[in-house]
Protein backbone atom coordinates (compact mmCIF):
# COMPACT_ATOMS: atom_id res chain seq x y z
CA UNK A 1 0.00 0.00 0.00
CA UNK A 2 1.14 3.18 -1.14
CA UNK A 3 0.99 6.25 0.74
CA UNK A 4 -0.04 10.32 -1.05
CA UNK A 5 2.99 12.61 -0.14
CA UNK A 6 0.41 14.46 2.04
CA UNK A 7 0.26 11.09 4.61
CA UNK A 8 4.00 10.38 4.54
CA UNK A 9 4.25 14.14 5.80
CA UNK A 10 2.02 13.83 8.08
CA UNK A 11 4.30 12.92 10.93
CA UNK A 12 5.72 16.32 10.47
CA UNK A 13 2.51 18.14 10.14
CA UNK A 14 1.05 16.46 13.26
CA UNK A 15 3.84 16.30 16.25
CA UNK A 16 3.30 12.71 17.51
CA UNK A 17 1.28 11.26 15.28
CA UNK A 18 2.73 7.91 13.73
CA UNK A 19 1.45 5.20 11.12
CA UNK A 20 3.52 2.24 13.05
CA UNK A 21 -0.72 1.12 13.78
CA UNK A 22 -0.98 0.99 9.90
CA UNK A 23 2.23 -0.55 9.19
CA UNK A 24 0.97 -3.10 11.53
CA UNK A 25 -2.37 -3.43 9.84
CA UNK A 26 -1.56 -4.11 6.64
CA UNK A 27 1.40 -6.17 7.42
CA UNK A 28 4.40 -3.60 6.90
CA UNK A 29 7.75 -3.46 9.17
CA UNK A 30 8.15 0.23 10.41
CA UNK A 31 11.86 -0.81 11.05
CA UNK A 32 14.37 1.12 8.63
CA UNK A 33 16.72 -1.10 6.55
CA UNK A 34 20.08 -0.84 7.18
CA UNK A 35 22.36 1.97 5.56
CA UNK A 36 25.64 1.74 4.40
CA UNK A 37 27.32 2.09 8.24
CA UNK A 38 24.94 -0.95 10.39
CA UNK A 39 24.86 -3.01 6.33
CA UNK A 40 29.32 -2.97 6.71
CA UNK A 41 28.79 -3.98 10.54
CA UNK A 42 26.40 -6.74 10.14
CA UNK A 43 28.54 -7.92 7.27
CA UNK A 44 31.41 -7.98 9.59
CA UNK A 45 29.39 -9.67 12.11
CA UNK A 46 28.47 -12.17 9.77
CA UNK A 47 31.89 -13.34 8.64
CA UNK A 48 33.46 -13.59 11.84
CA UNK A 49 30.63 -15.56 13.97
CA UNK A 50 30.17 -17.78 10.59
CA UNK A 51 33.91 -18.54 10.76
CA UNK A 52 33.19 -19.76 14.67
CA UNK A 53 29.97 -21.71 13.25
CA UNK A 54 32.03 -23.70 10.72
CA UNK A 55 34.64 -24.31 12.92
CA UNK A 56 32.31 -25.44 15.80
CA UNK A 57 30.31 -28.10 13.31
CA UNK A 58 33.59 -29.23 11.69
CA UNK A 59 33.01 -27.59 8.20
CA UNK A 60 35.80 -25.83 5.65
CA UNK A 61 35.81 -22.84 5.00
CA UNK A 62 35.74 -22.89 0.54
CA UNK A 63 36.23 -19.00 -0.26
CA UNK A 64 37.82 -16.57 1.74
CA UNK A 65 36.05 -13.65 2.43
CA UNK A 66 32.39 -15.45 2.34
CA UNK A 67 30.48 -18.39 4.53
CA UNK A 68 30.62 -20.76 2.13
CA UNK A 69 32.03 -24.30 3.57
CA UNK A 70 32.10 -27.77 2.71
CA UNK A 71 30.63 -30.46 5.21
CA UNK A 72 30.65 -34.44 4.35
CA UNK A 73 31.31 -33.42 0.75
CA UNK A 74 28.05 -30.74 0.61
CA UNK A 75 28.62 -27.04 0.15
CA UNK A 76 26.81 -25.16 2.33
CA UNK A 77 26.92 -21.40 3.27
CA UNK A 78 26.28 -20.41 7.21
CA UNK A 79 24.47 -17.02 8.07
CA UNK A 80 24.11 -15.70 11.52
CA UNK A 81 21.82 -13.26 13.32
CA UNK A 82 22.43 -11.60 16.71
CA UNK A 83 19.29 -13.10 19.29
CA UNK A 84 17.17 -9.64 18.53
CA UNK A 85 17.19 -10.01 14.90
CA UNK A 86 14.68 -12.58 13.05
CA UNK A 87 15.70 -13.11 9.94
CA UNK A 88 19.19 -14.18 7.91
CA UNK A 89 20.41 -12.98 3.90
CA UNK A 90 22.32 -15.07 1.83
CA UNK A 91 23.01 -13.71 -1.37
CA UNK A 92 21.84 -15.15 -5.12
CA UNK A 93 25.15 -15.32 -6.35
CA UNK A 94 25.84 -18.11 -3.19
CA UNK A 95 22.31 -19.90 -3.56
CA UNK A 96 23.35 -20.16 -7.50
CA UNK A 97 26.40 -22.93 -5.98
CA UNK A 98 25.04 -24.11 -2.51
CA UNK A 99 22.95 -26.85 -1.34
CA UNK A 100 21.55 -25.28 1.64
CA UNK A 101 21.77 -22.34 4.27
CA UNK A 102 22.50 -23.07 7.58
CA UNK A 103 20.81 -20.73 9.76
CA UNK A 104 22.92 -19.53 13.07
CA UNK A 105 20.16 -17.61 15.47
CA UNK A 106 22.13 -16.41 18.70
CA UNK A 107 20.01 -17.00 21.77
CA UNK A 108 19.85 -15.13 24.99
CA UNK A 109 22.68 -16.93 26.82
CA UNK A 110 24.71 -16.16 23.65
CA UNK A 111 24.78 -19.73 21.93
CA UNK A 112 24.10 -20.44 18.71
CA UNK A 113 20.95 -22.88 16.90
CA UNK A 114 22.17 -23.89 13.73
CA UNK A 115 18.84 -24.50 11.23
CA UNK A 116 19.49 -26.71 8.07
CA UNK A 117 17.39 -25.34 5.28
CA UNK A 118 18.00 -26.87 1.50
CA UNK A 119 18.21 -24.61 -0.80
CA UNK A 120 14.89 -24.90 -2.73
CA UNK A 121 12.73 -24.13 0.29
CA UNK A 122 15.13 -21.33 1.10
CA UNK A 123 14.83 -20.30 -2.24
CA UNK A 124 10.60 -20.83 -2.26
CA UNK A 125 10.50 -18.34 1.15
CA UNK A 126 12.63 -15.86 0.50
CA UNK A 127 11.70 -12.11 0.32
CA UNK A 128 13.66 -9.56 -1.37
CA UNK A 129 15.76 -7.28 0.88
CA UNK A 130 14.45 -3.81 1.95
CA UNK A 131 18.45 -2.50 1.34
CA UNK A 132 18.68 0.64 -0.68
CA UNK A 133 22.36 0.08 -0.82
CA UNK A 134 24.94 -2.69 -2.33
CA UNK A 135 23.06 -5.39 -1.50
CA UNK A 136 19.53 -3.93 -3.17
CA UNK A 137 18.43 -7.21 -5.71
CA UNK A 138 21.16 -9.23 -4.35
CA UNK A 139 20.04 -10.81 -1.46
CA UNK A 140 17.46 -13.09 -0.35
CA UNK A 141 15.54 -12.80 3.28
CA UNK A 142 14.11 -15.84 5.39
CA UNK A 143 12.37 -15.43 8.91
CA UNK A 144 13.90 -17.60 11.90
CA UNK A 145 10.08 -18.93 12.11
CA UNK A 146 10.34 -20.23 8.70
CA UNK A 147 14.04 -21.98 9.58
CA UNK A 148 12.26 -23.35 13.02
CA UNK A 149 9.16 -24.37 10.96
CA UNK A 150 10.44 -26.09 8.01
CA UNK A 151 14.26 -26.72 8.07
CA UNK A 152 15.99 -29.01 10.26
CA UNK A 153 17.47 -27.99 13.90
CA UNK A 154 21.03 -29.30 12.61
CA UNK A 155 23.49 -28.70 16.10
CA UNK A 156 23.69 -26.05 19.10
CA UNK A 157 26.92 -24.06 19.39
CA UNK A 158 28.02 -22.95 22.95
CA UNK A 159 28.19 -18.84 23.41
CA UNK A 160 32.32 -17.97 22.14
CA UNK A 161 34.20 -16.92 24.52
Amino acid sequence: MKLSKFHRNAPAIVPGFSFAFLNDFIGESSAMPQDKESGAKANQYGLDCGKRIMSAIGASNTKPGSNECSLNGELLSVHCAHKDTDSIGVTYKALEKISAVLGAFEQEDGSYVVWKMPKARYEDLMTATRSLGTARGKVGIVKKSDFERIGTQFAKVSAFE
